[in-house]
């Protein structure tokens, strides 16, 4: 069989079409041999033709994936044999790729340690004198790590110990690119006893990228991403090296002799970089450095008869464009305007930009320009308070610059300033519409790519306006109607829609006396079926939306069963995921405004909506080639199958699984508009978040159930029910996107933790994936939050709940590691600096952990350990100027009483002292109220520490009895009766001083006890 499959090899290398389709028949019939996998073997070791070895090796890499189960154990081993002898044979490079990818297929069914002669071989090779073969090594070494790292944690010391020594091997580029593939596979999965030696790694990794930059500038920019890696996994590696990375990046990105890409890869690293660690780049003094290395890349002049991507005529106008150097300039400045204090950052960019824009050049000037421009929004705050006046002036005055690249760069300026500085930007409304309006008289004679950012601008800026938009909306109607009529340029047809839009958005009814003109054009762009005409049929769509919701229910009814058999006839007629998005948008919009009209074709619309929901058109796999599943039904059909797998994969890729899907963008809009339209039109409760939610429910029931009926069955039951709702909830709030879904999930967590209690943790995983979770929300590296401009607060708070739920469900002991991680996390938001929200959260949640304390096994050594990290800040919030955290703060220093006992009293006097002086003044009832029970909880935990002749005159005048609430009215009617006890005379004459019904009411209440 060995011959005929080697020939039939031969006959698919030909250039013969009938040829290669019976070469094809006949390597179906060979792949439902038994022998076909001895043979490929055979044709892989011995055959002359590298083209037909790698062919064997391909194809036995798919049979080895799919049937490895079914090979008897003694023909696996045999198998491992044949593979490595081959390898260690194999000449050629790209049949030693192929050979090393069917390695690491084999290495995710055997685990490494049941491979030794693998290992054996790695060692060996890796460690060769011989520069080619440490370089064949590495190839190697990588694919079978690259494939399944996490097996090969045992060796992760030894690993790093050879990196060390190949990234000295300077002359050895490829083992170079190899060796540092390799450590970026195993970077996430590193722990503390790999991080000293990771460290010591990153200067020697700088130097071998620099020589790699000069062999290969493609590898060089793949080899980068370990540097992306180190960040997201464990930035602390590199820390200590953040100067030196910098520097580094900074001379890739800087240098225009490089290619594009490579630059492009080395300027996002210090964008990731600053986003996850600005205080390190601010504490090493590396602003000014890198404003200085990116200014010139910013401002750069274009080769000669070149234009800026942005400034060429196709541009959209969003200055969306990444995928160049100048615009990851600006992206750096971007994600230092979000990420750092804007004072510190005003005060070293503001020089930079301010020279540019005094330039004579005029890219220059645009540079500075493009600077203001994504200032916005991350210091939007301080612009609108300090600079607002001086930077508009400055853009305005760029509008009339004689240089239309410098008028581009204004405008879209202009659009970032009224998108991010709003209302403040509006108030400018007199200064600003008369140049905007200048642009728009001359729509027919200017370039396209210019109007589309004066529309850019324009847009953003009007949509805020309100009723401030009546003086111009003559002048911008009569604008807009013009370009609908007269101009043949589709996409100044485009750009005018999308304006209406915007106006209508602003003056609502105010637009009633234009809507018939503005309809009639509309209607005309949606009967059309050209394809040039499909994007203006969207934004008529789009536009036509906005209409049916702001001008008015009289005005739009008439015509909102014509607008919808619109919709439809478009969708009947045209297949295009855009197209149909942008009619879901129509009919939510109608919906709200004539649903009766909706009714006729309701069948029609949710069948379409659904059908998109389900479609998978515009998914594609991340693979070269497809495979089918173990267990195919028909064996036949698989084996055929196997060989259509093989023929498919005309190019060599190193991918083994199928990483995940692709979705085209329009096919993902499409569906998520058919979502929101559904929503819309058939109103009901987010059915993500309620099906958490009742799964929430269904643990609590189950708990309930266990409690009435402790049985082993029912205790088995609720355990098995937690092994599956917890780690789906977990995983949701690590991956989820969406905000409301999130804060459903660590809510209904929330709930099954303080039901269930102990129950929950009785895994012992369970304890460290949940704090991990808290953890990571309120570090803000779940996804939600990561991909956020702004956090979340409230997402945090919910995450924060969860601590003290926890706190009260394990001993004190078990949970305390996790605490100690957790606590600085909520203690940062009690800075003065913070948000009175976050004071507020912070030490409230610091109370709730130590109230949780008091009645948990070890709690009082806990809460004692915690004693003097805590008190500083609960005692500053005694102080502070807003009453909810004066609240909370002396909630939790009576807790600390509380839960620490003994071990606090030392610090009694000083607790009491903070507590006089804030009776004397405080006036909000609420806080008084938690005083007086904070005092209670010192008095019922030390009694002999409290000066009682001092809290019967100072704290607990019984005329307050009657302004507490119910809870702590029972806890201070306890203390009086301890003051009773112990100082009855003083405290006879207090009570006589009260009226009698207080008086009535407070004996009742203490001989209740």
């Amino acid at each position: 069989m060995t011959e005929k499959l080697e020939e039939i090899l031969s006959q698919l290398t030909q250039p013969d079409n009938a040829l290669i389709q019976q070469a094809t028949a006949q390597l179906k019939q060979c792949f439902k041999d038994p022998a076909i996998i001895p043979a490929l073997c055979a044709v892989m070791s011995g055959s002359q033709n590298p083209q037909i070895r790698q062919s064997a090796a391909v194809m036995l890499r798919l049979r080895v994936k799919k049937h490895w189960k079914k090979i008897s154990p003694n023909d696996r081993e045999s198998l491992k044999g044949v593979v490595l002898q081959a390898f260690m044979q194999e000449s050629d490079h790209t049949v030693q790729h192929s050979l090393s990818q069917l390695c690491a297929v084999m290495v995710k069914h055997e685990t490494p340690d049941r491979w030794p002669a693998l290992l054996q071989l790695l060692n060996q090779s890796t460690k060769s004198s011989n520069s080619h073969d440490r370089q064949v090594g590495l190839l190697l070494l990588n694919k079978v790590v690259d494939s399944n790292p996490e097996p090969f944690k045992p060796h992760y010391c030894q690993l790093l110990q050879l990196f060390s020594t190949v990234l000295q091997d300077h002359n050895n580029p490829t083992a170079l690119y190899y060796c540092i593939l390799t450590l970026t596979a195993i970077t996430a999965y590193t722990g503390s006893e790999e991080m000293n030696q990771m460290r010591s790694i990153i200067p020697s990794l700088i130097i071998a990228l620099k020589h790699l930059i000069m062999a290969d500038q493609d590898q060089a920019s793949e080899a980068m991403e370990v540097f992306n890696e180190l960040m997201e996994s464990e930035v602390s590696i590199i820390v200590p090296h953040v100067a030196d990375i910098v520097r580094f990046c900074l001379e890739v990105g800087s240098d225009t002799t490089l290619s594009d890409s490579l630059r492009v890869k080395a300027l996002s690293c210090i964008a990731f970089l600053i986003k996850l660690k600005s205080k390190t780049v601010l504490k090493q003094k590396l602003l000014n450095p890198i404003l200085q290395a990116i200014f010139p890349v910013l401002t750069a002049v274009p080769p000669a008869g070149e234009q800026d991507p942005e400034d060429e005529e196709d541009d959209s106008g969003d200055g969306t464009d990444n995928d160049n150097p100048k615009h990851c300039a600006a992206q750096i400045i971007d994600t230092m305007a979000l990420h750092m204090p804007p004072e510190k950052l005003f005060q070293q960019v503001m020089p930079f930009a301010q020279t540019c824009l005094a330039s004579e050049n005029p890219y220059q000037r645009k540079g500075g320009l493009m600077c203001l421009a994504v200032l916005a929004e991350g210091c939007a705050d301080h612009i609108r308070t300090k600079m607002l006046s001086s930077m508009l002036q400055t853009v305005c005055q760029s509008l009339s610059d004689s240089n239309q690249v410098v008028r581009s760069a204004g405008l879209f300026a202009l659009g970032q300033f009224s998108e991010y500085l709003q209302p403040e930007v509006s108030k400018y409304c007199a200064e600003l519409m008369p140049l905007l309006l200048g642009y728009l008289s001359s729509l027919n004679q200017a370039k396209a790519g210019h109007v589309t950012k004066a529309f850019y601008a324009l847009e953003n800026f009007m949509e805020n306006l309100g009723s401030d938009i009546e003086p111009y909306l003559p002048t911008l109607m009569e604008t807009m109607l013009s370009a609908l009529n007269n101009t043949e340029n589709l996409k100044i047809k485009e750009l005018a829609v999308s304006a209406i839009g915007a106006i209508a958005n602003a003056a609502k009814e105010l637009l009633v006396p234009y809507f018939t003109p503005v309809i009639e054009s509309l209607k005309g762009f949606l009967t059309t079926t050209t394809e040039e005409m499909r994007s203006l049929q969207t934004q008529s769509l789009d536009t036509l939306s906005v209409l049916a919701r702001t001008v008015g229910k009289d005005v739009f009814s008439p015509l909102a069963a014509e607008c919808v058999r619109l919709g439809l006839n478009l969708t009947d007629t045209i297949d295009d995921p855009d197209l149909r998005r942008c009619t879901y948008s129509l009919y939510s919009a109608v919906s709200t405004v004539s649903p009766d009209c909706l009714t006729p074709h309701l069948t029609a619309i949710t069948t379409v909506m659904l059908l998109a929901l389900k479609s998978n058109e515009g998914i594609t796999e991340d693979k070269t080639f497809v495979l089918l599943d173990d267990d195919d039904d028909d064996e036949n059909e698989e084996e055929e199958k196997d060989a259509e797998d093989f023929l498919e994969d005309e190019t060599e890729a190193d991918v083994h699984d199928v990483a995940g899907f692709s979705v085209e963008n329009a096919y993902i809009d499409e569906k998520e508009d058919a979502c929101d339209a559904l929503g819309e039109i058939f109103p009901h409760e987010d059915v993500r978040r309620a099906a958490f939610g009742g799964m929430g429910q269904f643990c609590r029931a189950q708990h309930k159930v266990w409690k009435d009926n402790p049985t082993e069955a029912n205790h088995q039951a609720l355990q098995k029910l937690l092994d599956v709702v917890l780690p789906c909830f977990l995983e949701t709030v690590r991956t989820e996107h969406e905000r409301q879904v999130v804060m459903g999930v660590l809510e209904s967590m929330n709930g099954i933790i303080k039901s269930c209690k102990e129950e929950v943790f009785r895994n012992p995983s369970r304890l460290k994936e949940v704090s991990h979770v808290i953890r990571d929300v309120l570090k803000k590296k779940c996804l939600l939050l990561v991909f956020q401009a702004e956090y979340d607060a409230m997402l945090q708070e919910f995450a924060g709940e969860g601590i003290p739920l926890v706190t009260s469900s394990v001993p004190a002991d078990q949970f305390a590691p996790f605490l100690n991680d957790l606590l600085p996390l909520i203690m940062s938001k009690a800075k003065s600096s913070c948000t009175v929200a976050d004071r507020s959260f912070s030490v409230g949640t610091i109370g709730e952990i130590l109230d949780a304390l008091v009645n948990v096994s070890g709690g009082q050594r806990v809460a004692g350990r915690l004693s003097n990290r805590l008190l500083p800040v609960l005692v500053a919030g005694v102080k502070d100027s807003d009453p909810e955290v004066r609240n909370n703060s002396v909630f939790a220093l009576g807790c600390l009483a509380q839960a620490a006992g003994p071990i606090v009293v030392s610090d009694y006097p000083m607790m009491l002292s903070v507590f006089s002086n804030l009776l004397a003044k405080e006036s909000d009832l609420r806080v008084i109220d938690n005083l007086c029970a904070a005092l209670c909880r010192m008095i019922m935990s030390n009694v002999d520490a409290v000066p009682l002749e001092q809290a019967c005159s100072h704290f607990t005048p019984p005329s307050l009895f009657c302004l507490l609430s119910a809870e702590n009215q029972n806890a201070l009617a306890m203390l009086m009766k301890e003051l009773a006890q112990h100082h009855l005379a003083d405290f006879q004459a207090a009570v006589s001083s009260l009226p009698a019904e207080q008086q009535a009411k407070l004996s009742a209440a203490i001989s209740a006890l």
